[in-house]
This record gives structure tokens, sequence and C-alpha cells, in this order.
């Protein structure tokens, strides 16, 4: 087991955490040079920071297989469910399994309960989260609630996209790092119910949400989770 500190200490390099963040987004491999190009840094820098996050195990290098000859480069890829630490360890893991197996005995009622209590929780967050920038949520404007929500879901890993349609503004995002990935198999509805009614109380508590829909589960075998949100 990798020493939590080593850990801490390689993802503390803005640039570094900045590059692991974007690949476990992605979901795909990237070469050196890649990398340098998206971050506008040195390829020798790039290849630096992939090989103190393959020391940490949190990303996950190959050579690439081209079939031209010639000295086979590396691909990497960041390792799906990210990197989770704890001090001292703490399995809540564990307690999390346990509390959605019981849950899940108590059928529709205990989703239909946990589905409002969820809800409250997103719109309690959001709503600290604005007062904690010395804001007014009423007195926002549609720019403002973007970015608050903008910075509410960078460390979810969704970006979200607003469009103008006749029908009004419509916003989409896909989670590409959902923080309940290990669970979604044994209790995928369950799971999927609760994390939805927490976003909804985000965007309910700033925006005056018509319709929220989901596109795309990975329950479906999908890649990410799709909303489309009309305002």
């Amino acid at each position: 087991m990798l020493n939590p500190l080593k850990v801490t200490s390689t993802l503390s390099d803005e640039t570094r955490f900045s590059i692991y963040q974007f690949m476990l987004q992605e979901k795909k491999s990237f070469s050196v040079q890649e990398i340098a190009d998206r971050f506008h840094i040195h390829p020798n820098v790039a290849r630096l920071h992939l090989t103190k996050l393959t020391e940490i195990e949190v990303i996950s290098s190959e050579y690439e297989k081209t079939g031209k000859g010639g000295r086979p480069g590396r691909r990497y890829k960041a390792e799906g469910n990210g990197v989770t630490l704890s001090f001292p360890k703490r399995n809540y893991d564990e307690l999390l399994k346990w509390t959605l197996d019981i849950l899940s005995e108590f059928g529709d009622e205990a989703n239909n309960i946990g589905k409002k209590v969820c809800y409250k929780k997103g719109a309690e967050d959001m709503d600290k989260y604005v007062l904690s920038h010395g804001k007014d949520r009423l007195q926002l404007t549609f720019d403002e609630k973007v970015e608050f929500i903008n910075e509410a879901a960078s460390l979810v890993g969704y970006v979200p996209l607003i469009k103008e349609t006749p029908n009004g503004k419509t916003i989409s995002f896909a989670v590409y790092n959902c923080p309940y990935h290990n669970e979604i198999q044994e209790h995928a509805t369950l799971i999927c119910d609760l994390h939805e009614s927490y976003l909804k109380g985000q965007f309910d508590t700033l925006f005056d949400v018509k319709d929220f829909d989901q596109i795309e589960s990975m329950t479906s075998s999908c890649d990410y989770c799709t909303y489309r949100i009309t305002v």
C-alpha cells in the first residue's frame, strides 16, 4: 500500500494535479506530447509529471503498438476510480455499502425519503456556497449563477454548457468522474436517484428549472451520465 504522504506530496504540485484531473475526466490514454501540448509545457516536464503520477499508481502506462517500427512510445491513462485518502484509515466504503444495503431492503419508501434528503442537502450546500462568497442568491445575475455552478461542479467532474433555445436557456452537462462509481453496479437505481436529487437541489436553488432530464447513464453502458436542464 502506498504511503498517503507520498500521494499527497505528489499531487500537491498544481500542474501535476491538473494533469491528473484532466486525464481522470477524459478517460482515455495520452502521449507525453499530447499532455505537453494541452498544458503548454515542455515534453520533458510533461514526462516528469506523468512519471510521478505513475509512481503513486493513480495513472498507468503502456507502450503504444503502432506497427510502424522504431522505438514504441508510452501512453498514459488515469486509473478509473480516482484516489481516496484518509488519515488515519477509516473504512467509509464499507460503511457506505452497509447503508446502501439497508436502504435497498426498505425499498421504494426509503428511496423516496432518500431523494428528499439529498435534494434538501444539495439546496443547503449551494446556499452555503453562495453565502461564503458574500452574495445574495436572489440578487445573482444569470452569469453569476452559472459561475457558481461551474465552481461547485469542478470537484465532481462536470462542465455545464449553456445554449439558447426558443423555450429558454438549456444547461447541459456530463458527469465524467462520478463520485459513486464503485457502488453503481450493485445499487444503480438507488445511487443515481440520490445523486440526481442532490444535483436538482443545487440547480433549483439558483435557477427557475422547468425540466431536469437525464439523457445518458453509466448504468446503461454509457461513458458518462449526461443531463439537460431547461431554465
